[in-house]
């Protein structure tokens, strides 16, 4: 039988020597659920060991520090413009309502994020897309970066910002019209704020570490149309479309 010993915070194997396997309260808690088992029985010790595993991904996360397969898959074989998912394609949907996640130091010091910065402010400036912004899972990436374009700026650049979140707002909700590149053929009223603080990750152009050899979390306040864009965009990494805000 496998015993657990409260005072060790382990699971006793007998039969084996040093018998005991370090634990958790999750893995104690799916070994209690599957009874008494007997190390006689291979197979039950299979689904022991397998048991053990899935609780430890599940207290570690499943995140990595590096782009998935399916995600290098799309910047590598990406020409501009991307294609744009949109909701008229179920597939492209499920995708536009999936939660982004983080872009880690090591991806956004890799060739893959210069890449793909390139290719969205790319698409997004293209003659047939003619936006003022875009988002990751607009291009089947489902990672919290966005491309925008700084009206509040001289020359009104398009700058892409990695790890995007809106810290706070300023003043009343304004009704303003939007469209959206991933809901075609249709405009609609939206109420936004237009004074906001952003924070993001800052990279410098080439996609490396800034000049001071570490990424830096970096706040900056924008106001007036730009920061409707931003909030519109940062929907996006949510799951959220501005027709869910009509």
């Amino acid at each position: 039988m496998h015993k657990y010993n409260k005072m060790k915070g382990k699971i006793l194997i007998p039969g084996n020597s040093p018998a005991a396997v370090p634990s958790n309260p999750l893995t104690i808690s799916a070994v209690r659920k599957m009874g008494c088992l007997k190390t006689s029985n291979p197979f039950r010790l299979i689904g022991y060991v397998l048991i053990l595993c899935v609780a430890r991904l599940v207290l570690v996360g499943c995140t990595t520090n590096s782009w998935s397969k399916g995600e290098l898959a799309i910047i590598d074989d990406a020409v501009a413009p991307m294609r744009v998912l949109t909701i008229d394609n179920p597939a492209d949907s499920a995708i536009l309502r999936t939660p982004c996640t983080d872009l880690t130091p090591e991806m956004l010091a890799s060739p893959e994020y210069a890449a793909l910065a390139t290719l969205m402010v790319a698409t997004v400036t293209d003659p047939s897309e003619d936006g003022v912004g875009i988002a990751g899972p607009q291009v089947g990436i489902s990672r919290r970066i966005v491309a925008v374009q700084r009206f509040d700026k001289p020359g009104e650049p398009f700058e892409v910002y990695p790890n995007i979140r809106i810290i706070a707002t300023r003043g009343d909700l304004c009704p303003g019209p939007e469209g959206c590149l991933s809901v075609p053929g249709r405009r609609g009223t939206v109420l936004r704020y237009r004074d906001i603080d952003i924070q993001y990750t800052l990279v410098s152009p080439s996609g490396v570490s800034s000049a001071s050899g570490a990424l830096r979390d970096t706040i900056e306040r924008v106001q007036g149309f730009t920061a409707v864009i931003f909030q519109h965009e940062c929907d996006h990494l949510d799951g959220i479309l501005y027709i869910d805000r009509i």
